[in-house]
């Protein structure tokens, strides 16, 4: 069970992977500046938004098994939509289901973990999010390669989506044996606390980092790096290769380093690259600047996952559910906030604006209760 929960780990961001490397398709196909396309990748946190609240009740209804099981379906099929968009509309009304399907398949694999965590007695969330992370690099990479080989942008992403929901339906026995932790507490979300609050702030500067990367890394290797298409792909590769690594020793590394010092230091590490891909813009230097964006940003969800669960006056269900929900409206709203600045300064101003929140979360990680 705990190598099929990873596999939807990887399957979830295998697919994000693949979309994110045809997004300047899909800009350049529709016309759209960067705030239009800001604009319209902003209906991903609103569905998120309106859905986070339903999240915790689906899960306790039908479990975190069948919840994944659910959440995947539906957001590997979800993709088709914007894919195929003719128009501004349809693309954003495309994201804004993504958004919906996306936030209950990871709210539900993340319970999922942590039900396998209890019942067995391991660790094993850092090596799921570098599973995560894996799934992306191999999404991004495969993407690059389809591009280069001129695939059409539409049977990529219908060869991905028929490939994962196939392989989630192989894992649906793997799966539906995760035990099951019912929580007393009904509420799908916790009050906030000084300590919670903490943690999502922290939290939603790390995901703006890692939405960043997703969305804006083969945009900015293409127009100010003016790199080719497959190269610009491999931006997300590297962010992507980074993360899998510093997530998959994670596990055993993060109890000798000490979880502050981590958050501290990959902040800061994260601004780095960010600032390297800014003042030296040549391609390599861009890349360069996207692994070492990676390694910063790599320990963070591990680290805060856990920490949410861990909160007094909190139940560690509602911890969980509310700091993913958070986190998660950070990962898809930092690009559009990036979208918008980059349409009235230029885009690497925006990769400035990522970097100085980067900073300022590892500043505030000396507060947070670990």
């Amino acid at each position: 069970m705990t190598r099929a929960v990873g596999l939807v780990f990887a399957a979830d961001s295998f697919l994000f992977g693949s979309w994110v490397a045809r997004i300047p398709f899909i800009k350049y196909q529709l016309g759209l500046n960067d705030a239009q396309l800001g604009l319209a990748l902003f209906a991903m946190p609103i569905g998120s938004i309106l859905m986070n609240p339903f999240t915790g009740r689906i899960i306790r209804a039908i479990g975190s098994a069948n919840a994944s099981l659910l959440g995947g379906i539906l957001f590997f099929l979800s993709v088709l939509l914007p894919i195929h968009a003719g128009t501004l509309g349809v693309l954003t009304a495309g994201l804004f289901f993504m958004g919906i399907f996306t936030a209950l398949l990871n709210v539900a694999m993340n319970t999922a973990v942590t039900n396998i965590e209890r019942e067995q007695n391991i660790r094993i969330m850092s090596t799921c999010h570098g599973m995560w992370s894996l799934g992306g690099m191999f999404g991004s990479a495969l993407a690059g390669l389809l591009i280069w080989a001129n695939i059409p942008a539409n049977y990529h992403m219908i060869g991905v989506a028929i490939f994962l929901v196939s392989s989630l339906l192989l894992l649906k026995d793997q799966l539906t044996s995760i035990p099951e932790i019912r929580q007393a507490d009904g509420s799908s979300l916790a009050k906030p606390t000084p300590e919670l609050l903490i943690l999502i702030f922290i939290g939603i500067t790390i995901s703006v980092g890692e939405g960043l990367a997703f969305d804006w890394s083969a945009i900015y290797l293409r127009e100010v790096s003016h790199a080719t298409a497959s190269v610009s792909a491999l931006g997300f590769a590297f962010f992507a290769f980074a993360m899998t690594l510093g997530r998959f020793i994670g596990d055993s590394f993060i109890p000798h380093i000490g979880e502050k010092r981590l958050l501290l230091f990959g902040g800061i590490l994260g601004a780095l690259g960010l600032s390297l891909a800014v003042l030296i813009p040549a391609p390599s230097i861009v890349l360069l600047g996207f692994l070492l964006l990676g390694f910063g940003c790599s320990l963070g969800a591990p680290i805060l996952y856990a920490a949410s669960m861990r909160l007094p006056h909190t139940a560690p269900a509602a911890g969980l559910a509310t700091y993913a929900t958070f986190s998660f409206v950070g990962f898809m709203a930092g690009p559009p906030m990036v979208g918008f600045v980059a349409e009235a300064f230029g885009l690497s101003y925006g990769l400035v604006l990522v970097g100085l929140l980067l900073v300022l979360g590892s500043v505030v990680s000396r507060w947070a209760r670990l």
